[in-house]
């Protein structure tokens, strides 16, 4: 609906006089403006949920392929040599193929972001200073003719979010703003507390009452039409022209707000710039500790003996992930689903470090998996893999502290996610140390 255009309903009834003749017609206007708008918000909401989940199905397979093809490949680099010169071309043309894995995968990576069904390493969050931390990479990005402009409330709420998709998505909306103004002009970023309440709901469907942390980005950029506000969210969707930009951004920024739990809206019209205002529902989540008062991992924390469970059901991805473990050192199980994974770790004669375990499976899910898992042996670690986790947001109370790696993969990108898994059995060692010496 154009802005600034009312509805209204109308109704006719008739006047009649003692003998039954029509002497006069009443006529009444109901403004329906108000239904009507949410009813148009409805629709666009139904249809980028529908989109969303086919986006997401496509990247969940997507990723297995290319998880499984960034392997080999990998596996090809180890078997050559690269001082022979012989090797030198087949080297480059691997190097290649890997470039284009990663810039796939960086697409599947906003797919799933589109559709709310990204990994997300969610923590509690100050926006404001994150904001501040922000200003002089968003100055850079924004260039010389856009002025930058912060005011951040020195008392927000904390947040639960992932920082680096926070930062990602306020990138996006400044690159945005930034290509609105071409000739110059203002970013403004205002974040503060609000309260919004039923009368707030009415106006924008699906935002629930409450706390939230509001972030408002502001351009005085050219705007937008109302024909372009209709789609703007949607993915591919863009007003530049070919070869700038992928028309994901807005998208994945739409997907990473509402996979944490709050709401995004935006206004624009032609001549007026635009502002998109991101609101995150207050957490009540105490701050993660600097990384100075982090106690120091243990000398000795690396067993090389170390037995990891894998659970995959892909068969290709388990065979390429279970050759890549046992090449870096690990003694590895590996099961085809939860309740094979399951029965290996109850085996009286299986010493199990970690579980390393697809979210995605038939008939036990990674998450289900990992609890029973945990019931059967406490001081197991769990490291969750997936390019598809959709329920992430149902599964946050077991997702804390769970280290997740999306698909795909590489082996060096393995290697690291499992002893940053292994070893915070140290940290937390030293940790309840330290607790018990004080």
């Amino acid at each position: 609906m154009p802005t600034g255009t009312r509805s209204f309903d109308f109704s006719f009834r008739p006047l009649h006089d003692p003998d039954g003749s029509v002497t006069a017609v009443v006529s009444e206007a109901f403004e329906t403006t108000a239904r009507r708008q949410a009813e148009a918000a409805l629709r666009q909401s139904q249809k980028i949920e529908a989109v969303g989940q086919l986006t997401g199905g496509i990247a969940h397979d997507f990723n297995n392929i290319m998880t499984v093809i960034a392997g080999n490949i990998e596996h090809a680099r180890l078997m050559i040599d690269p001082l022979g010169e012989v090797a030198l071309r087949p080297s480059r043309a691997l190097d290649n193929a890997m470039r284009g894995v990663s810039r796939a995968s960086a697409l599947t990576q906003r797919l799933l972001a589109f559709s709310r069904q990204q990994p997300l390493q969610s923590k509690a969050v100050d926006i404001g200073t994150h904001m501040h931390g922000m200003q002089d990479m968003l100055q850079r990005a924004l260039g010389e003719l856009v002025r930058l402009e912060v005011d951040v409330a020195s008392d927000t709420w904390c947040v639960e979010l992932d920082p680096a998709q926070l930062e990602s998505s306020i990138l996006n909306l400044a690159v945005n703003a930034r290509d609105a103004m071409q000739q110059g002009g203002t970013l403004s970023v205002v974040a503060a507390n609000v309260h919004l309440d039923s009368d707030f709901e009415a106006q924008n469907p699906g935002v629930q009452p409450g706390e939230y942390v509001r972030l408002s980005i502001r351009d005085s950029g050219h705007g937008m039409t109302p024909e372009t506000m209709a789609r703007v969210f949607e993915p591919f969707f863009t007003t530049k022209e070919v070869g700038r930009g992928t028309g994901l951004g807005l998208s994945m920024v739409y997907g990473f707000v509402k996979q944490s739990g709050g709401h995004v809206l935006i206004e624009s019209s032609p001549g007026a710039g635009t502002v998109v205002t991101l609101l995150f529902p207050r957490s009540f989540l105490s701050l993660p500790p600097s990384a100075e008062s982090e106690p120091a991992l243990l000398e000795d924390a690396y067993v090389p003996e170390e037995t990891l469970l894998v659970a995959e059901d892909n068969d290709d991805v388990r065979a390429y992930t279970v050759e890549a473990l046992r090449q870096l050192g690990y003694r590895v199980l590996e099961a085809h689903d939860g309740a094979s994974a399951l029965r290996l770790l109850e085996r009286p004669d299986s010493r199990v470090d970690m579980l390393l375990s697809d979210i995605v499976m038939p008939g036990m899910s990674g998450w289900e998996l990992a609890q029973q898992a945990k019931l059967r042996k406490p001081d197991l670690r769990v490291l969750l893999t997936s390019g598809y986790p959709r329920d992430m947001a149902a599964q946050s109370s077991v997702a804390r502290g769970t280290t997740i790696l999306p698909k795909p993969f590489t082996r060096a990108d393995l290697s690291a996610a499992i002893r940053k898994t292994l070893d915070s059995a140290g940290i937390e060692a030293t940790a309840a140390q330290a607790r018990a010496s004080t």
